[in-house]
């Protein structure tokens, strides 16, 4: 016959959410006492605490992501992949200049204007 701890071990995952959603409906500290249980004997594998081969990888992704894109084994189109997103950027940087330019004579249209419309209000009309 297996010991209560024994099976409690067995649980899996879901189960233990379960748990704990039924604790803090019936009294919170029970709720709290069972996540802080299984959070403390890793059931959960949430916090950092056990995320196995998923947090490995997402590790790895990122570093590729942040410093090096990986390497496809084939020099030519490594080359090709570079150069092209160099000159993806470069549009893109240009882009957002031509963005810029085009806000900065829309907006000095509309001050132009603005400033058009104040000296007409601003000049007294000719009485007949």
């Amino acid at each position: 016959m297996t010991s209560f701890a024994a099976r409690l071990d067995e649980l899996k995952t879901p189960i233990w959410i379960a748990l704990a959603i039924l604790g803090f409906i019936y009294w919170w500290p029970l709720g709290l006492a069972i996540m802080a249980y299984a959070l403390w004997s890793r059931k959960m594998g949430c916090c950092g605490m056990n995320f196995g081969r998923w947090r490995d990888d997402m590790n790895r992704e990122a570093r590729d992501w942040w410093r090096q894109p990986r390497t496809s084994g084939n020099q030519a189109f490594d080359e090709y992949r570079t150069e092209t997103l160099r000159r993806l950027e470069a549009e893109q940087r240009e882009f957002r200049e031509f963005l810029s330019r085009l806000r900065m004579a829309k907006d000095k249209a509309e001050f132009d204007q603005f400033m058009a419309e104040g000296r007409t209000r601003s000049e007294p009309q000719p009485q007949a």
